[in-house]
């Protein structure tokens, strides 16, 4: 029986040795793995340019196998919805993704922030602040605020941290004894965020961040950003995006100004391509949306040129043209809308209709100006010729051109040019247009200027 309980001891023994054996191997085998560590940046304000470097980013760190995902931050928010679409792939990535805070990770960022696996953050960094405000920095309706809160505590809950510390950084309203009073929105230093479990620890760089998370055998790749990446970037650009819808519409306007093809249609063409081009390369705009414009361009120059007035093509035209414009900068696939925010919608559409207000009142304004300040060169006399001083003008040869007929010798949208008896004057259509080569009668004539109608 004794020699029993020997052998028994001793084949424990040898079961539990080659146990630890197995798992001191394991160990170094950990230990030796060189993780693959993915690094970008968010520093800047959170817009469709930041979303889209960071689509690139998780795309090649799964291309790639990468270990980790590390987001530099330091940032002070910026959109919503761009903010939004950045913490869904954060959540659902396979990836660890954690964020080292270098300073600021304020509102948008800190959604951004909670929604990593780990936050580390830089001694005297802040995160917070994440109350909903208008373009003033004034705090936005409630409805803003409920939606934000919403989405700071959902994000909070999926990565196990405090869902009423979360929404604290959104409303002042909430109190939390011994974290928040209830008159202050919340903001957590680098201490406060790590005795609050808001953060896993505090890093002076990235080197000390990995280091604190047990990682030790690494190499680190940074995304590298091409010149074309930086320039769709730029262009996509939500500002930049306005500004190249007043050019388009400027163009269009100043170009129904005058006969012919000329720079303003060409302005207007580049803009429509600088416009929509980066759009449909980031998978915003689709055929159908491009198209829609573009039957819309068609229908408001059908309306202008060959139906007098302005009616049902006119008005279909420039809905199709708003239509075309605001849905190209909404991330939906194709028909379906389900996941498109009406936040981001709206802000689409505002977007569009404050641009072509724009571009209208200043078309307006310029085409008056234009020739009658000295700011774009002599384009006109800067002096008026007085019957006084000498200057006359001798209207007899217009005069006679009463009832003559003659023919258009350039399209009169309402003004252009027609040849009378194998002379050119300009001339002005009394109502609608006339085609070029369409046979005309002068009907009027005033302030040395013929009127004729379409015979």
């Amino acid at each position: 029986m004794r020699c029993f309980k020997i052998f028994l001891l001793l084949f424990i023994l040898i079961i539990g040795l080659q146990g630890f054996s197995q798992k001191t191997d394991t160990l170094k085998n950990n230990s030796e793995k060189k993780y693959r560590v993915l690094k970008f940046d968010i520093k800047k304000e959170i817009a469709p340019p930041v979303w889209r470097i960071t689509q690139k980013a998780f795309k090649f760190a799964k291309d790639t196998n990468a270990d980790l995902i590390l987001v530099h931050m330091n940032t002070y928010g910026g959109m919503l919805d761009a903010a939004d679409s950045i913490r869904t792939i954060i959540l659902q990535s396979e990836i660890p993704v954690y964020v080292f805070i270098d300073n600021n990770a304020a509102s948008a960022g800190a959604l951004i922030s909670i929604a990593c696996d780990s936050i580390y953050m830089r001694p005297g960094a802040n995160i917070g602040a994440a109350t909903v405000v208008n373009q003033k920095g004034e705090p936005m309706p409630d409805k803003y605020q409920s939606y934000m809160r919403s989405m700071m505590r959902s994000t909070a809950e999926a990565t196990g941290r405090d869902p009423d510390i979360a929404q604290a950084m959104v409303d002042p309203r909430i109190s939390i004894p011994g974290v928040v009073d209830s008159v202050k929105v919340l903001t957590f230093t680098t201490s406060e965020a790590i005795k609050h479990n808001f953060c896993e620890g505090q890093a002076d760089n990235i080197k000390e961040l990995l280091q604190l998370s047990g990682i030790e055998n690494y190499e680190i790749v940074e995304q590298k950003l091409t010149a074309t990446d930086k320039f769709i970037g730029f262009l996509i650009n939500p500002m930049i995006s306005g500004i190249l819808i007043m050019v388009i519409i400027g163009g269009i306007y100043f170009e129904l100004q005058s006969p012919g093809i000329g720079f303003p249609s060409a302005a207007a063409v580049v803009a429509a391509l600088l416009y929509f081009a980066p759009l449909y390369v980031e998978g915003l705009a689709n055929n159908w949306e491009i198209l829609i414009f573009i039957v819309g361009i068609i229908l408001v120059a059908v309306e202008i040129f060959a139906i007098p007035g302005f009616g049902v093509a006119g008005i279909s035209g420039l809905i199709l043209i708003v239509t075309g414009l605001t849905l190209s900068m909404v991330d939906n696939m194709g028909f379906d809308f389900s996941d498109v925010q009406l936040n981001g919608l709206m802000k689409a559409f505002f977007i569009v209709m404050i641009s072509i207000f724009l571009s209208v009142i200043s078309s307006m304004y310029l085409s008056k100006k234009m020739f009658t300040t000295t700011i774009f060169g002599h384009l006109a006399l800067d002096e008026t010729q007085q019957a006084n001083n000498g200057y006359t003008f001798s209207d007899n040869g217009y005069k006679s051109m009463l009832g003559k007929a003659g023919i258009a010798r350039t399209i009169l949208r309402p003004v252009g040019k027609v040849e009378i008896e194998n002379e050119v004057f300009d001339a002005t259509a009394i109502t609608g247009y006339i085609e070029k080569g369409d046979n005309i009668e002068v009907v009027k004539y005033e302030t040395a200027q013929l009127f004729v109608r379409k015979i």
